[in-house]
């Protein structure tokens, strides 16, 4: 498989894989003429590379019993593409009243340009000679016909890419969100390596009319326009994956945080746990509905802290610590630290009759859960480095005694 094939897959694939992500919410907001806009964008994406895929150009041209065929099709769902990115990026940045009239001004633009382009390709007649995906355009430059026929495609690419990104630029200057920002960077990223492929493509043109081997420009070519593509994928569809996937991130990684935690507590008061644990290395795996699971974690150390009340109580009372450290996550571990190997010493926990327990600084934060959260990963990581100092100077005093 060629790096053309490859990346042709990997274009197809993501363009069917965004399309098919969207297709949920049209079916929710059928009203939205930018969701439909985005979703005919991401489906003649995916046509564009799919049709004119090596495996299957040639079945489809036999099929239509029209040589090449694959190309005026190919072309066909760019010019398509692209017309629905500038619909979607005029929806965005304009007032409903003020956008439908430039939409239909769009639209009437690239149809025309389309019906032209289809017009053109029947008229002026393929090339007869077998040829890849790759060079198929290259070998039909050649001729001054079809030269003329490819300028007027490549200008109506060019045309809608640097609208694209001059709107999209623009946008990324007004918009509030992470995610929507960093998606109008990366389509405007896409559209200035479109114009690269459309540079790339009138330098050849102009090359072949005047006798020059142009082929060793064609892999730079392909390469700008399936990045470009790529890269505009990511920016239409990152603003509605991109916070859920950093919180689901943040998510695994507090859930993974907590585990040296909550596992302590579980080997001290077992019936903290809804469920059975899993075994250490399969409890590094996601498990399935992690935000419920990462809230069950919390819940169950908690209640953890208050099995361990009596030997926190006594903990805190003999901690000899600067008032500067009451409330900070070491000291919150050192006492958990000295609470559960007094609970496993079987140490006595009785206080002086009169006197009222005292209760450690996470059993008595009103936070919410986020804070609750941050505060209990801080803990957790404290707890895992002071137990393993611990066990490293146990290995060293017992290594030291048997001496």
């Amino acid at each position: 498989m060629t790096a053309y094939d490859y990346l042709s897959q990997v274009s197809a694939a993501a363009g069917a894989s965004a399309f098919l992500y969207r297709l949920p919410e049209l079916t929710r907001r059928r009203d939205d003429p930018a969701v439909w806009a985005l979703c005919v964008y991401f489906l003649a994406s995916a046509l564009s590379f799919l049709i004119d895929l090596n495996v299957l150009r040639n079945h489809i041209a036999a099929f239509f019993n029209y040589p090449n065929v694959t190309t005026v099709i190919t072309q066909s769902a760019v010019v398509i593409l692209t017309a629905a990115q500038q619909v979607v990026l005029i929806y965005w940045s304009h007032p409903p009243e003020v956008a439908r009239a430039r939409v239909k001004r769009c639209i009437s633009f690239f149809l025309t340009m389309l019906m032209v382009l289809v017009s053109l390709f029947f008229l002026i007649g393929p090339y007869n000679a077998p040829s890849s995906a790759e060079d198929s355009l290259l070998r039909n430059m050649g001729e001054l016909e079809y030269a003329l026929y490819l300028l007027f495609y490549i200008t109506i690419c060019a045309v809608g890419q640097f609208v694209a990104l001059r709107m999209s630029w623009r946008h990324t200057g007004v918009a509030h969100r992470f995610w929507l920002r960093l998606g109008m960077r990366a389509v405007t990223a896409g559209a200035a390596l479109i114009l690269v492929y459309c540079l790339i493509r009138y330098t050849e043109m102009v090359g072949t009319q005047l006798g020059f081997d142009m082929s060793a420009w064609e892999p730079v070519y392909w390469l700008a326009g399936s990045v470009g593509s790529l890269l505009q994928l990511f920016g239409w569809t990152v603003p509605s994956w991109g916070a859920a996937a950093s919180l689901w991130i943040s998510d695994y990684r507090a859930y993974l945080a907590l585990r040296p935690l909550w596992w302590a507590l579980y080997q001290a008061v077992p019936s903290i746990a809804l469920e059975l644990p899993r075994s250490p290395s399969a409890d590094r795996l996601p498990p399935r509905n992690l935000r419920f699971h990462l809230y069950r974690r919390v819940i169950e150390i908690l209640d953890g802290y208050l099995e361990l009340r009596p030997q926190l109580s006594l903990a805190a009372r003999q901690a000899d610590h600067a008032n500067k450290e009451r409330h900070s996550p070491e000291r919150e571990a050192r006492l958990l630290h000295w609470a559960l190997t007094a609970r496993a010493e079987g140490r006595e926990t009785s206080q002086p009759a009169g006197t009222t327990p005292i209760v450690t600084t996470i059993t008595r934060r009103e936070d919410g859960f986020t804070e609750q959260l941050a505060w209990l990963i801080d803990v957790a990581l404290s707890f895992t480095r002071i137990t393993a100092d611990h066990e490293r100077r146990s290995a060293l005093r017992n290594c030291g005694g048997t001496q």
